[in-house]
């Protein structure tokens, strides 16, 4: 999945366990600028050195996985929670959309010449 959005925040790096580290990413979309939305990703263990260059109001665009779990509590109760994990994020320069569509050439004329037969059925 990817979406395209302004970094809000870059979190620090947590070291959650020896083995283990993270780090947040918030992001500001806003598909309706009146009332923003501010998402929050993980980049995991060697993927949080991807955040290092980024700070926020850069614009970016982010690839992630969506993973989702269970978890009982001490009563038995089960919740489920879910994660927006990153696994690459790209800057967005500006006008960057105009330049990333490709130019094509203009189509060609492949009718018949004048006087040849055309054999096709339709």
């Amino acid at each position: 999945m990817e979406i395209k959005g302004k970094v809000h925040e870059v979190g620090a790096t947590q070291q959650v366990s020896e083995t283990f580290k993270k780090r947040d990413l918030i992001i500001e979309y806003a598909e309706n600028p009146t009332y923003p939305e501010y998402i929050r990703f993980e980049a995991l263990q060697d993927k949080a050195g991807l955040l290092d260059s980024f700070k926020a109001g850069d614009e970016v665009e982010v690839f992630f996985n969506l993973r989702g779990r269970p978890w009982t509590d001490k009563t038995g109760k089960t919740s489920y929670f879910n994660s927006l994990v990153i696994w690459r994020i790209n800057a967005i320069a500006a006008g960057a959309t105009a330049a990333a569509t490709p130019a094509y050439a203009a189509p060609a004329d492949v009718s018949n010449a004048p006087g040849e037969d055309d054999d096709l059925p339709f």
